[in-house]
């Protein structure tokens, strides 16, 4: 569900998207009722205006067409404004049966209720190309000097409704026109072009052409003075004014709408919210406007998804490397430190638990690990079952590595025994030169450290499994660290680590060294 407000068609009077059926049922056949009425009112009003006061010579009033004025005509008005409301209404509903049910539209569904602006505007273009023909010729027959008049008039009127009342639907039909498109239907609509050439037409076009006539028409039948024509073109121009004011701002409605409300999404999207969705409904390239903008903000949430998916992965200063420049193959030797940790009788833990409840502990495990190796600007390199590997100083850059890991050994062997009492591990701290970089093939690849620190580390957390209480660091670590986190480390013997030959001389945490859960971040 797009985000709900009261502007999701442009406007308050079209109500929200989470409106309920029969509130948008209700709302939708007021609106028509009403526009239908005030078009047709509108266009009746510059009717009389014109014929009475607009363009006064010839006069219809006169006694042979007395029953034209105030019978036929009365009854005409009446009629159609019935007629026009109920047929409307009529086909309306029916063409938009599939909306007010809730039920999902069919092509046949999206054709109709797309047909149903053109059919509410022709109903009332007939009405008043009946009215222009049948008062044409009833005026003609008491008068011919009449026909020119009435004729150009009821044309002008007729227009003049026709152009609101298209208007006027395209935007009470909002709503459903965001249904069809939602539902996948975005062909078949109507163009920008059309809207302005409707809006020219009645405001400009056709009064334009009614001055020429009037001045052709006092050339022709010499039956109107210079006062009468000066009032006629006033006249024609002061409804000008109105009708193309009325009509500039209905247009201007249908494009400012659909362009607020994409811009109310780009502010929303400014202030870091991705999950927005615009309402599309607008039946014009407007539309594909919106469309296009609800299809960029997926592209981001989904971009921001990866993103995150892809620093949980790796860790977010691998991720943040890799998007800033094109990853390749291959490192460089750099001086890391590096830590291994190793928990003490997994096997023991998973025989003697379910495996829900072993997963459940070694995640507590390894939240343990990941706050405090990211506390000291680290990056949990990989999990290897039930070991982390964590490394300092690659690929973000550590002025003290060395102090780095070793604060975090201590930070973490401090907080297991309270947090996850269920388990203890062996912690190795070692230090060198190493290479780092993205191991693997073109088509996959990880990033990594390999070298002799990340063998040492390994080996010293097996050492450090007899007291897990105490990490275990290469004195080579602790001299390279600061001497503030040194002195929280003291030396052990010498020992010959699995798989060297030399002498490696280990180093201890101390017991009941204070500071234990200081950050240490390079500086």
């Amino acid at each position: 569900m797009p985000f709900a407000s009261a502007r999701d068609y442009g406007s308050v009077l079209l109500g929200s998207a989470t409106d309920s059926q029969l509130v948008k049922r209700i709302r939708t056949q007021t609106l028509l009722t009403s526009a239908i009425v005030i078009a047709n009112v509108i266009g009746i009003a510059v009717a009389v205006v014109l014929l009475t006061v607009g363009i006064p010579v010839p006069t219809i009033f006169r006694p042979d067409t007395v029953w034209l004025n105030f019978v036929a005509a009365p009854i005409y008005v009446v009629f159609s404004l019935a007629f026009g409301v109920v047929t409307g209404t009529y086909f309306t509903v029916r063409d938009l049966r599939w909306a007010i049910r809730g039920e999902k539209p069919t092509a046949a569904d999206a054709k109709n209720a797309r047909r149903a602006p053109r059919r509410l505007t022709a109903i009332q273009g007939l009405l008043w190309i009946g009215a222009t023909i049948g008062f044409t010729v009833a005026y003609g027959i008491i008068d011919a000097q009449l026909i020119p008049k009435v004729l150009f008039v009821l044309l002008f009127s007729g227009t003049v409704v026709t152009g609101i009342s298209a208007l006027f639907v395209e935007f009470i039909l909002r709503p459903a026109e965001a249904e069809l498109i939602e539902a996948g239907f975005t062909g078949g609509r109507r163009r920008l072009r059309g809207r302005a050439i409707s809006a020219w037409l009645v405001g400009s076009g056709i009064p334009i052409v009614g001055i020429l006539l009037v001045g052709l028409f006092t050339l022709l039948f010499d039956n109107m003075g210079k006062h009468d024509m000066v009032i006629a073109v006033w006249m024609i121009g002061g409804v000008a004014l109105f009708t193309g004011l009325l009509l500039t701002v209905l247009s201007n409605m249908s494009v400012v709408g659909p362009v607020r409300s994409v811009q109310e999404g780009m502010r929303r999207v400014r202030a870091g919210d991705n999950d927005v969705d615009i309402v599309v409904y607008d039946g014009s390239e407007l539309g594909d406007l919106q469309l296009g903008f609800n299809t960029m903000v997926h592209g981001l949430r989904e971009r921001e998804r990866i993103r995150d998916l892809f620093g949980r992965h790796v860790g977010q200063d691998v991720a943040a490397a890799a998007l800033r420049e094109d990853p390749e193959l291959g490192g460089s030797e750099q001086i890391v430190a590096t830590m291994f940790i190793d928990v003490i009788g997994s096997t023991t833990l998973a025989a003697t638990r379910s495996p829900s409840e072993t997963v459940a502990i070694l995640n507590r495990f390894f939240g343990v690990i990941v706050r405090a190796v990211e506390d000291h600007r680290g990056l949990v390199n990989k999990f290897e079952g039930d070991a982390v590997l964590a490394i300092f100083g690659a690929p973000l850059h550590l002025e003290d590595p060395a102090g780095a890991a070793l604060a975090t050994a201590r930070t973490i062997a401090a907080a297991l025994p309270a947090e996850v009492p269920e388990l203890s591990a062996g912690i190795g701290v070692g230090y060198g030169r190493a290479v780092a970089g993205n191991v693997g093939a073109i088509e996959r690849f990880e990033f990594t450290v390999i070298g002799d620190p990340v063998n040492e580390s390994a080996r010293l957390s097996e050492l450090a499994k007899r007291d897990p209480r105490r990490p275990l660091a290469s004195e080579v670590a602790v001299g390279a660290a600061d001497k503030t986190e040194a002195a929280h480390w003291e030396t052990l013997d010498a020992e010959v680590l699995r798989g060297r030959t030399e002498p490696t001389v280990v180093c201890a945490a101390r017991m009941g060294a204070s500071d234990v859960h200081s950050k240490k971040t390079g500086k």
